[in-house]
């Protein structure tokens, strides 16, 4: 088991309108990784990501391709302190 961890991303390029942030909720299932997504008006989708510090790992390099749809041009990515926060992993509207 790795350690805990935090990590916020910003994913550009086509992203949404494809279905984005409910097939990073899905991988985030997938990989045990509580937390949220959220499109913001600038066109890109930002997302918050808790868990073993190689499952969220995992889950940037999902992001980096995307649903079949998307586009992704660049993430940017802010490790930071694990706190516990979140239970699940959301949709923010």
């Amino acid at each position: 088991m790795t350690e805990k961890a935090r990590a916020r991303i910003i994913v550009s390029g086509r992203v949404q309108g494809v279905f984005f942030r409910m097939e990073t909720k899905y991988a985030a299932k997938k990989y045990g990784i509580s937390g949220w997504a959220r499109n913001l008006q600038d066109g890109t989708v930002e997302a918050e990501f808790e868990g073993d510090a190689d499952s969220i790992r995992s889950l940037i390099d999902w992001c980096m391709k995307g649903p079949p749809a998307a586009d992704v041009k660049s993430i940017d990515v802010e490790w930071k302190n694990y706190k516990g926060e979140f239970n699940e992993f959301i949709i923010v509207y």
